[in-house]
């Protein structure tokens, strides 16, 4: 694996993460997706939507939509962990980072 090669896959999925997380999550999103905060939908619907902005988000940057499901699925959990206060905003924050250095490890073995 070429660290030239690694360090622009995972500089486009931290840019994707953040655009995902910030940019793309309406406040409506960022606080109902958790349970018990639902006015206007189930959290399920809100948790998963958001995570599936995430998945779109990974397998249009790897190319690779089986790790865009990877991430729909780690997405909500880490999500709901924080909505669970299991660990702090800066936790979640990482968490995701971490996977997606996973995610582009992966693409670039896979290639």
């Amino acid at each position: 694996m070429e660290p030239i090669a690694f360090l622009n896959l995972l500089a486009l999925l931290w840019m994707g993460h953040f655009l995902g997380d910030f940019g793309l999550q309406s406040d409506r999103m960022a606080i109902e997706k958790c349970p018990g905060c639902s006015t206007t939908l189930p959290w399920q619907w809100w948790l998963t939507s958001h995570a599936a902005i995430h998945a779109l988000l990974v397998a249009l940057i790897t190319s690779q939509p089986l790790l865009g499901l990877a991430e729909w699925g780690l997405h909500t959990l880490i999500d709901l962990g924080k909505c669970r206060r299991y660990y702090s905003l800066g936790a979640d924050q990482g968490l995701h980072l971490i996977c997606k250095g996973a995610w582009a490890a992966l693409t670039l073995a896979l290639v």
